[in-house]
């Protein structure tokens, strides 16, 4: 076999070249690369440029809107301010002159009132007047009467008084005044010097209280004006047996002291008596 023949290796210059010219080719296509980024890079940035300018004058715009908005709403609310003012001033001076004058009404009907009740109190005191003197001309004429009247009776009293007698009882003691009937029994408690209680006593067997004491009516003779009766005192009982009309009946009782208790029979009939009890004013015990 023949030697084959290779070829000669590059020598170390060529090696260089083709590195650097490698290299230059590469550095080239990045400046490439770069422009046509920065290209890009700058057609966006005219494009967001673009946009944010048209982004401002809308906003611009719409602020100027807003603002011009804005300007005419608060001029709106200063004139509706003004125009309440003006409102309120008005109000407030036609609701000051109501008030004068609704014052001024009341004025008038308070003086009106007060004069017609001046008038009525004048009237009323006249009237009252009239009255005052008509009841004290009236009331003139009673004192009068019943001072003509007190006279009479007082004349009445003393006279029936000097018709009243004193008698000496059944027990032998003198008797105060005696009377014989109601005019005069009335006279007797107007003297007041003895305690009067009248009764109208029936025949029964039960005794019947008079003032402090009881009595019991066993007997009654109308036709001759007798009387017969039980006297219950002090728990101590006693007939009185017998006795005529107006006879004073005494007996003594504990407290009535040294003057004796009195019954006076004025009338005797069928079964019944009248009269009355008479006892003493101050009732001391007897010692």
């Amino acid at each position: 076999m023949g030697d084959v023949a290779y070829p000669a290796p590059p020598n170390g210059s060529g090696m260089k070249t083709a590195i650097l010219v490698g290299a230059i080719v590469a550095l080239l296509g990045a400046n490439v690369y770069m422009y046509l980024q920065l290209d890009r890079v700058k057609t966006d940035v005219a494009k967001l440029r673009e946009s944010m300018l048209t982004e401002i004058t809308n906003l611009r715009e719409t602020s100027s809107v807003t603002s011009q908005t804005a300007k005419r709403h608060l001029e709106s609310l200063k004139e509706d301010l003004e125009n309440t003012r003006r409102q309120a001033n008005s109000m407030a001076t036609a609701a000051k002159t109501e008030a004068l004058k609704h014052a001024e009404t009341l004025a008038a009907q308070i003086e009106a009132e007060q004069k017609k009740q001046q008038e009525q109190v004048a009237s009323q005191l006249s009237q009252v007047r009239q009255s005052a003197d008509t009841q004290i001309a009236a009331v003139n004429t009673d004192v009068s009467g019943v001072k003509s009247q007190l006279g009479t009776t007082q004349a009445e009293l003393q006279k029936t008084v000097a018709d009243l007698k004193r008698v000496t009882g059944d027990l032998g003691v003198q008797s105060g005044y005696i009377a014989t009937n109601g005019k005069e029994i009335a006279a007797l408690k107007r003297l007041g010097e003895r305690n009067i209680v009248e009764f109208n006593l029936a025949k029964s067997k039960q005794p019947q209280r008079v003032g402090d004491i009881s009595l019991t009516l066993k007997k009654a003779d109308p036709k001759h004006n007798k009387y017969t009766i039980d006297v219950l005192a002090d728990d101590k009982l006693t007939e009185k047996k017998d006795r005529t009309v107006n006879e004073p009946v005494q007996f003594y009782v504990a407290k009535g002291g040294r003057l004796p208790y009195e019954i006076v029979v004025n009338q005797v009939g069928k079964d019944k008596i009248v009269g009355y009890l008479s006892t003493p004013k101050d009732q001391v015990a007897r010692n």
